[in-house]
């Protein structure tokens, strides 16, 4: 519906992904199956982790929250996709639009603080392994957790509210799925000058400083890997750091790509929105948990219990790798501390390493 250049819009249109209706029944099956997957992943992550004791350590405490946080961005875009898909309408309230692009800016922001923390975590692990348990501890991880949140929600409110201040009298069409900001800034009356700086301050400041620190960190891991003389550590490395890499690769660099560029409505524009908002949330929990050892040991774990079926117990460490480990001296601590803290083994919560401690006659 178009409404008058004098008069106030109270209602948006989502032009949405394609006006064929047999290309909407297709998407809508797509994207269902897409947004199952997704919830079936993340909260399964959440079952996994909380159970486990094993699993009580600082890098999952903070994939425990990357699940959350990515099955509620999912959760915020995907239903009133489905929504529209159906529907002839396709409108939205002018609360609902702008609660959505405070909700979407404030996931982003936040899992954008996330992911530099979990780097910044593996770098602490890998780089500097006997004090890990002193520098990552529980105050430490409640607090980097804490201010990500915070930094999202903030960042969320500011961007809205300026945008909530602009004077929206028409067209009132949204080429996109979703209410984004850039879209709905397009359709503006007034000068948006303000928001504009807003959103732009916030991807500088907040999106490439926390990618800088996330670079920086994996750059660190891998000169690090590459001192160990185990080809097998440095081969396990290289490929868990190369698939955390692909997604943050997406998430970086569609978010910033589509908040740093006008809006034009361009098929382009749409693919990095269905990335970010939706393909992501689907891969992270494949890419940082599905794919760990000790996920799917956790995870038969689960289902054995559900099914009382008989669970092998996993092989200790030989006698003779113990003898190894003690002789092995300060150098020989510090490799087995890089693959324990990459690799870890079962262990209490918050408990990484225990080095032994010189005889008296070394």
């Amino acid at each position: 519906m178009e409404v008058s250049n004098m008069t106030t819009v109270t209602v948006f249109v989502l032009l949405g992904l394609s006006s064929n209706p047999q290309v909407q029944a297709l998407l809508f099956v797509l994207f269902l199956v897409v947004y199952l997957f997704t919830l079936l992943g993340n909260l399964l992550m959440l079952l996994v982790i909380s159970t486990d004791p094993h699993l009580h350590t600082p890098m999952y405490f903070f994939l425990r929250h990357l699940s959350f946080l990515d099955a509620f961005y999912s959760s915020i875009i995907v239903p009133k996709l489905l929504e529209n898909l159906l529907s002839k309408g396709k409108t939205i309230s002018f609360l609902e639009c702008f609660t959505q692009i405070s909700l979407v800016i404030c996931s982003g922001a936040t899992e954008a603080c996330l992911l530099s923390v979990m780097a910044y975590d593996r770098f602490q692990a890998v780089c500097h392994p006997l004090l890990y348990v002193v520098v990552i501890n529980r105050r430490v991880c409640a607090g980097l957790v804490g201010t990500s949140w915070a930094i999202g929600m903030g960042t969320g409110l500011i961007n809205t509210l300026l945008l909530a201040q602009q004077h929206f009298c028409g067209p009132n069409l949204i080429r996109s799925f979703a209410c984004e900001l850039p879209p709905v800034l397009s359709l503006t009356c007034s000068d948006p000058c303000a928001s504009i700086t807003s959103i732009l301050t916030t991807m500088a400041v907040l999106g490439l400083g926390t990618l800088v620190l996330l670079l920086g960190s994996y750059s660190r891991i891998i000169i690090t890997a590459l001192r160990i003389n185990s080809a097998a550590g440095r081969s396990k490395i290289f490929s868990t750091c190369s698939s955390h890499f692909l997604v943050v690769t997406i998430f970086y660099s569609s978010g910033i790509f589509r908040y740093m560029t006008p809006a034009s409505g361009s098929a382009l524009e749409q693919v990095l929105s269905v990335q970010y908002s939706v393909i992501t949330p689907l891969l992270n929990p494949l890419v940082y948990s599905l794919k760990n050892q000790e996920v799917k040991v956790a995870l038969r774990k689960i289902l054995a219990r559900k099914s009382k079926l008989p669970l092998q117990s996993s092989t200790p460490a030989s006698a003779g790798e113990n003898v190894m480990g003690r002789r092995g001296g300060r150098k020989s601590c510090h490799h087995s501390a890089v693959s324990a803290f990459i690799f870890p083994k079962q262990r209490p919560s918050f408990l990484f390493l225990e080095c032994p401690a010189p005889s008296q006659g070394q």
